[in-house]
């Protein structure tokens, strides 16, 4: 069985990062056997999720606003006021 890692094309990439960096990508890839490779897809991969699940989570938020799904300032405000209080409000819906 071959690994699908090794069996997909790949492209190098070449990026210019700061000395303390590149530093602490050798260092936690010796600390875990893997190769400054690894460790710099490993990140890449994390920090692509994430911005992709805040793209998603924007363009949803954007079509609740465009559904008129909103809650007004006043209520909000009202409600992060009353948390100081003995007896917060519920959260406004």
């Amino acid at each position: 069985m071959i690994d699908k890692e090794f069996s997909m094309e790949t492209k190098v990439l070449t990026a210019h990062v700061p000395l303390s960096l590149a530093q602490k990508v050798d260092q936690l890839a010796s600390r875990l056997e893997r190769s400054r490779g690894w460790i710099v897809k490993q990140a890449l991969t994390a920090w692509i999720d994430q911005e992709e699940e805040r793209r998603r989570l924007t363009l949803e938020a954007l079509a609740d606003v465009d559904d008129g799904n909103v809650v007004d300032h006043q209520s909000v405000q009202a409600w992060a006021d009353s948390l100081d209080g003995d007896a917060p409000i519920s959260l406004p819906r």
